[in-house]
C-alpha cells in the first residue's frame, strides 16, 4: 500500500505541497521520493512489497516519462514476457515497472483494459506536458483529483484527498474504471455492466465460481513482503484463508477481533482457524478502545456514512494491533461478496431484475463504502489490502449470473457461493452454511451501542431536526449520523460530496420506516447475530 501526490504545476506553495504529502506518509513508511520536472511535481510514498531493494523504487522514469502506481499488477508476469519479446529490458523484479514499456508500446486506453490488478497510477511526459492517470474498475486503490488554487486551471491527483486539501480549491474522488487523458475521462472498464447472460445448471455455476476464486486468491499470494489474513469466521473471510492455507506450505497468521462483552465473530473464527491449522490472534477491544479511536477512524477514512464507520472500527483496531506486534506487510480481506451476491435486505428484492439492478448499483459504489474501509483501515498502520472477491474475472463472471441463480430462492443466502465449496472439505458445513452478520454488529452488538449511547449523551432530537440548516446535502438524520458528520466537517469541511449518499438497505424493499443500515433491524435477521 503506497501512497503518491502529483501536481500539474509547481507554481505553487512548496510548503503546502510537502504539507499534503506528509498528510499520507502512513501509507508508505518506507521510503520518500520528490521529482519536480516539467513544471510538474511527484512526490511517493513506498510500502515495499514487491522487490524490496532500492530498485522498485518510485517514480519510475522511461524517455521523459514519469509513472507512479499504487498497485498489484498481478498479470505483470505475462506483460513483461509481451515486453522483452519488444526488447524492453527490465531492471527490477518490480510489477508496476510494466506501466511505462507498456504505456509506450500501447497507449492508455489499451493499456487500462490489459491490467489485471487493483491499481491507481499517474503518468506524465515531461517533455510534452500530456498528463494521464486511471484507476481499476472496483476502486480497490485510492484515486482523488482536485484542481490548484494557485493555478486553476492545473490538476493534481493523490491517493488520498488530505493530501490534495491543503493547495486545492475542489477535491473529488477520481471515477473507478476510469482514464485521465489531457483534460478528459473515459470509462474502460463498467463493472456493473454485464455483456452476456450465464445460464448454466447449478453445480455448473458452482464450479465455475470455485475455480475462479480460487484462482484470484492465488494469485494474490505471491508477495515479496510477509503476509497474513483477517479472519472473521463470516463466509468470504474463511474461504479466503481456507483456499490460501491449502496453497501455501505452511500455516497462515490469521487474526480476529471481537468486543470484550458480546463477540460474535471470535468463536466462528476460531473454529475455522482449527480446521484449517493456522496461527490464530484473538484481539479484544473495550468502550474505550472504541471511543478513543472515532475520531482517527473517520480521519483516515474520509467519510461520515454510518455503515462504513461501525464496520471501521473494528477493522482499524486490529489492524493497529498487527501493525504494532507484528512485522506483516500485507493483508487478504472479504470484502466484495455481498454486492455481487446479496446482503440480508435483498431477500426481500421483488424480483430477478431488481435484485440486478442493486448489484450493479452496489459494485459502482463499493469504493465509496466497502472498499474505501479495506484500504484506509490497513493503510493507516501502513498495510496493504488484497481483495480477492474483486478479482475481475471472478467478479465479471458471478455479476454474468443470472440473477434468478442468484436470489434467495434456497431458503439461504449467498447460496451459490456456499454451494461451490460443499463438497470440498475446505470449510465445516457450520461454517459454510452459517447465517450473514454484518461485521460492525458480529465483533460484538456492544460496538455499535456504545457508539449510538455516546451520540446520544451528545446530541438531541432537536439538534437532528436543525441539522438541515447547517447540512443540506446528506443531511444527518440521527444523532449518531450527527455525530460523524462533525467530525468530518472537522477534519474535511465542505466536502461531503465525497460521498453520494448515506449507505443504507434499499427502502423501496424494505419499507421507508428503516432508519439505520444494520441488518439486526431488518424482519429475517434471525440467527444472524448468534
Amino acid at each position: 500500500m503506497c501512497g503518491y501526490v502529483f501536481s500539474s504545476t509547481d507554481k505553487l506553495s512548496i510548503e503546502k505541497w510537502k504539507e499534503g504529502f506528509n498528510n499520507i506518509q502512513h501509507r508508505g513508511p518506507d521510503d520518500a521520493q520528490f521529482i519536480q520536472e516539467g513544471g510538474m511535481l511527484f512526490g511517493f510514498a513506498r510500502l515495499s512489497i514487491m522487490d524490496l531493494s532500492t530498485n522498485g523504487s518510485q517514480p519510475f522514469q522511461l524517455n521523459g516519462k514519469i509513472a507512479m502506481c499504487n498497485g498489484e499488477i498481478y498479470n505483470f508476469e505475462e506483460l513483461k514476457a509481451f515486453l522483452k519479446e519488444k526488447g524492453y529490458e527490465f531492471h527490477s523484479e518490480s510489477d508496476c515497472e510494466v506501466l511505462l514499456p507498456l504505456f509506450e508500446e500501447l497507449g492508455m486506453k489499451a493499456m487500462s483494459r490489459m491490467l489485471d490488478a487493483e491499481f491507481s497510477l499517474v503518468i506524465a511526459d515531461t517533455k510534452t506536458g500530456d498528463l494521464y492517470a486511471a484507476r481499476d474498475p472496483f476502486g480497490i486503490r485510492p484515486l482523488f483529483y482536485g484542481y490548484t488554487t494557485a493555478d486553476p486551471l492545473k490538476i493534481a491527483f493523490a491517493s488520498e484527498a488530505k493530501a490534495l486539501m491543503p493547495f486545492c480549491q475542489e477535491v473529488h474522488p477520481f471515477p473507478p474504471g476510469h482514464y485521465y487523458a489531457n483534460g478528459s475521462f473515459v470509462q474502460f472498464n463498467d463493472i456493473g455492466n454485464t455483456k452476456q447472460m450465464i445460464e448454466l445448471p447449478v453445480e455448473e455455476i458452482a464450479q465455475g465460481i470455485q475455480e475462479k476464486l480460487t484462482r484470484g486468491i492465488i494469485k494474490r499470494l505471491h508477495a515479496d513482503a510477509p503476509m497474513g489474513f483477517l479472519l472473521s469466521g463470516g463466509l468470504d473471510s474463511s474461504l479466503v484463508c481456507a483456499i490460501a492455507q491449502k496453497e501455501l506450505p505452511t500455516p497462515i497468521q490469521t487474526f480476529a477481533i471481537g468486543m470484550e462483552s458480546d463477540p460474535i465473530d471470535l468463536k466462528y473464527a476460531k473454529e475455522v482457524a482449527d480446521f484449517i491449522k493456522s496461527e490464530h490472534t484473538e484481539v479484544i477491544m473495550t468502550k474505550e478502545d472504541v471511543l478513543g479511536a472515532l475520531r482517527e477512524v473517520i480521519y483516515h477514512l474520509e467519510t461520515y456514512d454510518i455503515t462504513t464507520i461501525r464496520a471501521s472500527v473494528g477493522m482499524y483496531l486490529i489492524c493497529k494491533y498487527i501493525h504494532e506486534n507484528t512485522d506483516l506487510k500485507v493483508l487478504l480481506t472479504g470484502e466484495v461478496s455481498d454486492e455481487m451476491f446479496g446482503y440480508k435486505y435483498t431477500d426481500f428484492a421483488p424480483n430477478a431484475r431488481e435484485f440486478q439492478r442493486e448489484a450493479q448499483k452496489r459494485v459502482r459504489e463499493l469504493y465509496m463504502y466497502d472498499v474505501l474501509r479495506a484500504d484506509r483501515c490497513l493503510a493507516a498502520h501502513s498495510l496493504e489490502a488484497r481483495v480477492p472477491f474483486a478479482d475481475l474475472d471472478f467478479a465479471n463472471f458471478v455479476m454474468s449470473i443470472n440473477p434468478a441463480r442468484k436470489m434467495n430462492v434456497y431458503g439461504q443466502g449467498k447460496y451459490l457461493l456456499r454451494k461451490a465449496f460443499e463438497n470440498s472439505n475446505i470449510l465445516p458445513n457450520s461454517i459454510l452454511y452459517r447465517e450473514k452478520a454484518a461485521f460492525s454488529d458480529a465483533v460484538g452488538h456492544s460496538l455499535v451501542d456504545y457508539l449510538k449511547e455516546y451520540a446520544e449523551e451528545r446530541y438531541t432530537d432537536e439538534d437532528v431536526a436543525n441539522a438541515h440548516e447547517k447540512y443540506k446535502y446528506a443531511t444527518p438524520f440521527t444523532r449518531e449520523s450527527l455525530l460523524y458528520r462533525e467530525i468530518f466537517e472537522e477534519f474535511y469541511p465542505n466536502q461531503a460530496h465525497w460521498v453520494k449518499d448515506f449507505w443504507m438497505p434499499n427502502k423501496e424493499w424494505v419499507g421507508e420506516e428503516v432508519n439505520d443500515p444494520s441488518a439486526r433491524v431488518l424482519s429475517n435477521y434471525g440467527d444472524s447475530g448468534k
